[in-house]
């Protein structure tokens, strides 16, 4: 990652906007912004603060759409190259007009249609620049003008984005910004996952850069302690302009940031389809690991999918206005925006439960590593299921994805999102032999302090259980007696050096340490400590 220059974390998937409204249009006096009947001229102009001045504001709610949109509320750092990001996934971006006085902005695409389609978009996604809720709706006016003397460096900018869209070079004579894009040298991008809070998958990572061209290939990872992939296009032109859009955003809310270079690598070697690599160009590759091939029905979906991808622009995600409604709700399923619960629900159906072991408390503690449990009812007339509530979506997808196929208690549970919305309490009076508990009080949630260290600290279950809140008076041995006790075998034990209030201890199997960090989080040491249990990504 050498020369790799951080760009601001920006969301690509963020909360919930009310709507996007036509509406205080700003009109610059002197044709910047022109009739449908007039010539387009120069690029580009950047207005400063005297500028702007001549702008005045016009309050229309209604009208017909327009390829030109006006932005506000813009961060006023903002630059030039992060306003044109925006319009990217949605088709080619032919001007820009940036009025730094007002923190606003003019951005013109090629097509009324692909205007239509961001517009769409953002009325379900509110776009974000610089952790600041911006604003886009249709411009009063059909064609931007714009005197490209008055700004050379944004004109740059837009005509190297320009550049990568159209696979040509830079206009010659013209500078290009350090902002701005440098030749792609490789179709491979090396993407790494920074405050990884929720799992990113591989279907999450084709979904969001397929919109920048035909993805060809996946290889997902781990190195350093850090969620990694390979991604491969068809053309070096599409893997640039990816980089430039997509650099330093936010798959989720404020967390799982996108750090992307350009990979070595100008090929990638795919032998599996599997959750872990995919090769969308050979759907016929087995899935490794003694798994069956794909299912011959996903394969041919495959294969008319990558025909479809081989052709430029052809399955573009956005490439119809109602796409944007699809790829938003595609995104509060499977991505999980903020706000929204994913797939529609924060409520789990856990099924092939120990009927005589399982208690609400148990299920409490356990899916509570991944989430805040507000409500548990084990279902009367079949007591080897429950459903389980969290405090929003992407919790109930975290959990369910890393709990799914777990032991507990002997048996393998299976965890799915359910039809139901809310867990419904019993009635007053009524007794359901403590099969339902409400637990929205409970001081035990790990993630309802905003900023809480418990957001980075989210890995699947494992053998190696990370211990915390020790008093300085229990010892080593007395720990080890604890965890053995709860039917495991403790295989080893390591205290923090720096810190004899935490320690890793690992037992035999993974089943045993969930059976262990159920039994014991939240167990009282003594001295007012109470002991805090949570998985560990260490071995010891």
């Amino acid at each position: 990652m050498d020369g790799y220059v951080m760009g601001p974390a920006r969301r690509i998937v963020t909360e919930v906007a009310v709507g996007v409204k036509r509406g205080s249009d700003e009109l610059l006096s002197g044709s910047v912004l022109s009739s449908p009947n007039s010539n387009m001229s120069s690029m580009v102009v950047t207005a400063n603060g005297n500028d702007s001045k001549k702008f005045k504001g016009e309050d229309k709610m209604d009208g017909a759409p327009s390829r030109v949109l006006h932005i506000r509320k813009l961060p006023g750092e903002v630059t030039e190259t992060e306003v044109i990001a925006l319009g990217l996934p949605f088709g080619k971006v032919t001007n820009i007009l940036m009025l730094k006085g007002k923190n606003q902005a003019f951005l013109e695409l090629a097509t009324e249609e692909a205007a239509i389609t961001m517009v769409n978009y953002y009325s379900a996604v509110t776009p974000h620049l610089r952790n600041q809720p911006i604003y886009i709706q249709y411009s009063n006016h059909k064609e931007l003008k714009t005197d490209n003397t008055l700004n050379q460096r944004a004109q740059a900018v837009l005509q190297a984005v320009t550049a990568v869209q159209t696979a040509n070079t830079p206009l010659s004579g013209t500078t290009v910004s350090e902002s701005a894009v440098t030749p792609a040298q490789s179709p491979v991008l090396r993407i790494i996952i920074d405050n990884m809070y929720y799992p990113v998958t591989l279907d999450v990572l084709h979904q969001i850069f397929s919109k920048f061209g035909a993805v060809l290939k996946i290889i997902t990872f781990t190195k350093n302690n850090q969620f990694q992939a390979l991604l491969q296009y068809g053309d070096p032109v599409n893997a640039q302009q990816a980089k430039l859009a997509l650099d330093g955003q936010n798959i989720y809310n404020a967390c799982c940031t996108l750090r992307i270079d350009f990979s070595k690598l100008v090929n990638l070697n795919v032998k599996y389809n599997n959750d872990k690599s995919r090769d969308y160009t050979r759907p016929d590759l087995p899935s490794g690991d003694g798994q069956p091939a794909l299912d011959p029905a996903i394969a041919a979906a495959f294969a008319k999918e990558t025909s479809l991808l081989a052709v430029p622009g052809a399955l573009s995600p956005l490439a119809i206005p109602n796409a944007a409604a699809a790829a938003a709700a595609a995104a509060a399923g499977r991505v999980g925006m903020p706000g929204v619960s994913a797939g529609g629900n924060t409520v789990l159906l856990v099924s092939n439960l120990n009927e005589e072991m399982v208690t609400p408390q148990s299920l409490f503690t356990l899916f509570g590593v991944y989430g805040d449990v507000q409500r548990v009812k084990i279902l009367y007339n079949k007591k080897d299921s429950a459903l389980i509530q969290m405090a929003d979506g992407n919790q109930s997808q975290l959990a369910m994805n890393h709990l799914n196929g777990q032991k507990m208690y002997g048996k393998i549970i299976r965890v799915t999102l359910s039809k139901h919305q809310t867990v419904q309490l019993p009635r007053e009076g009524l007794d359901d032999q403590g099969l339902t508990k409400d637990f929205g009080n409970s001081p035990l949630h790990r993630f309802k302090k905003p900023g809480s260290k418990n957001f980075q600290n989210i890995f699947p279950p494992s053998a190696t259980l990370h211990l915390s809140n020790i008093p300085p008076s229990v010892a080593e041995e007395d720990l080890r007696t604890l965890f053995a006790n709860t039917g495991g075998t403790v295989k080893a034990f390591k205290f923090f050096q720096r810190d004899h209030k935490m320690a890793l201890l690992q037992m035999a199997t993974v089943e045993e340490a969930i059976q262990a960090l159920i039994d014991l989080h939240n167990y009282n040491l003594g001295e007012n400590h109470h002991l805090r249990v949570s998985f560990s990504k260490s071995t010891i």
